[in-house]
């Protein structure tokens, strides 16, 4: 075999790897030294994607755009099977009752809703008027791209391309890159605005003020593989991350294969988005793992806790950061001509659209943080759970109320809620009436989970 640098094969990956790196240690420095830089709270994997499209298209570096397109679609996945196995602690205090868990969910799908709303509004209007030719479905990236992020705005916006969608991809990534923009551009100018009313008081972090005391329990439960066993935690926590995904990949391929030959009609429409929510089986298949384990160890058919909490966590923010970076830095912009002035409508009236909804929301569920629950929500419906935390950390650095927890607890719930808005992703596309047909539902599902989220139930009269 030839090992020198003629067998490309060997070393792409190793490069694309490398070039990954670079920007992350880069961007890295920027967010701890640049002041302007600091201020923005742009998370550092976004700031890389940034710097990785701009060297893409500086041609300076060879970037691999395929290798980088299949590293956003594995991470997704990946990092929400790591997130699933997480084992829950019973002495976890989770601040977020399950009646505050269930209105964040309603919020949260909630507001994937009125982004899908305002989307189909903006497509609908654009057909009837300057551009007829437009893929009414699109303005449905608008939630997968903003309240879902990169992940889900490339895995729709990549099966719209496939039913048509000329450009489909890169306008389901750009409109996640905007996203973000918004969260961090929108976010900083509220808190300013707000802490010069007096709402809240603005936290300077410094180095002494974040440090804790760390002890042997952040790393390691009791009932976990001891020290000296002959593996390590991390092969055993990437070994049952990859037994989970090839137990996805077998259940999908099974059942599209059944499809392909049994119903091609159904497989037609169905397959590309069962293969382009694969995290979703991934999180399903997590889940059922993570019981068997239980059940094993309280029958004790296994004597130790094989999932590490702290390398999960590790794990998945490492996934998640590589997708943000890759999805980005794939964005292509000469499959945007022709759409920019959905893109820039959806950009700023997806923003404005979420800003109030989620004002009026949060004023009335979130009593005496109403602020912190705002900032927290905001940030993830248009980026990610990171940059709602990290907005949410300005204010409350400490975490002392439920903010950032109801991202956690809300997020969970919302895996029920958001079912129906999957479902119309997949109806939209077949024909024009039927984009009419999934505009009405969703302004009627929209009223459902606000007054889910608002409802607050008759209080029971004590006598006397």
């Amino acid at each position: 075999m030839d090992y020198s640098a003629a067998n490309s094969d060997l070393w792409n990956v190793i490069i694309q790897i490398g070039v990954i790196s670079i920007m992350v240690l880069i961007c890295n420095v920027l967010r701890l030294k640049v002041p302007f830089v600091k201020k923005s709270l742009m998370p550092t994997a976004v700031l890389a994607g940034f710097l990785l499209l701009g060297i893409k298209y500086s041609g300076l570096v060879p970037v691999n755009v395929d290798f980088l397109e299949k590293l956003t679609y594995h991470c997704l996945g990946i990092g929400f099977i790591a997130l699933s196995l997480r084992v829950s602690k019973s002495s976890d205090t989770n601040r977020s009752t399950f009646g505050t868990a269930l209105k964040s969910g309603a919020v949260i799908v909630s507001s994937y809703t009125i982004q899908g709303i305002i989307g189909l509004l903006i497509t609908i209007i654009l057909s009837v008027t300057v551009m007829p030719g437009i893929f009414k479905a699109s303005g449905l990236l608008l939630p997968m791209g903003y309240g879902q992020g990169p992940g889900q705005g490339n895995n729709i916006g990549t099966t719209y391309e496939n039913l048509g969608f000329a450009g489909g991809r890169s306008f389901g990534l750009a409109i996640a890159a905007a996203g973000f923009i918004v969260a961090c551009v929108v976010g900083v100018i509220y808190m300013n605005i707000g802490a010069k009313k007096g709402k809240f008081h603005k936290v300077i972090h410094n180095e002494e003020e974040e440090k804790r005391t760390i002890t042997i329990t952040d790393f390691l439960d009791e009932s976990e593989l001891p020290v000296s066993h002959s593996v390590d935690r991390l092969t055993i926590q990437v070994g049952l991350i990859f037994l989970v995904y090839l137990i996805t990949y077998l259940f999908l391929w099974g059942v599209t294969t059944l499809l392909k030959n049994y119903a091609p009609a159904v497989d037609k429409l169905a397959s590309s988005m069962l293969w382009g929510f694969n995290f979703i089986f991934g999180t399903l298949f997590a889940f059922i793992t993570k019981l068997i384990c239980k059940g094993a160890k309280r029958f004790n058919w296994m004597r130790h806790q094989y999932q590490n909490n702290y390398l999960l966590n590790r794990i998945s923010g490492f996934a998640f950061d590589i997708m943000i970076i890759c999805g980005i830095g794939t964005i292509n912009f000469e499959d945007l001509q022709g759409l920019w002035l959905p893109f820039a409508l959806m950009a700023v009236l997806g923003g404005v659209g979420t800003f109030f909804h989620l004002k009026f929301l949060c004023n009335r569920i979130y009593k005496g943080y109403e602020e912190e629950g705002f900032l927290s929500m905001f940030g993830m419906l248009t980026g990610t759970i990171s940059s709602g935390v990290l907005l949410v950390r300005e204010i409350d650095p400490k975490f002392e109320t439920p903010a950032a927890n109801n991202l956690v607890s809300g997020s969970s719930t919302a895996v029920a809620f958001g079912i129906p808005i999957v479902l119309l992703v997949g109806m939209a596309p077949k024909s024009d009436a039927m984009i009419y047909i999934v505009l009405g539902i969703c302004v009627l599902y929209y009223a459902f989970l606000m007054f889910l989220a608002l409802f607050r139930g008759k209080k029971k009269s004590v006598k006397s």
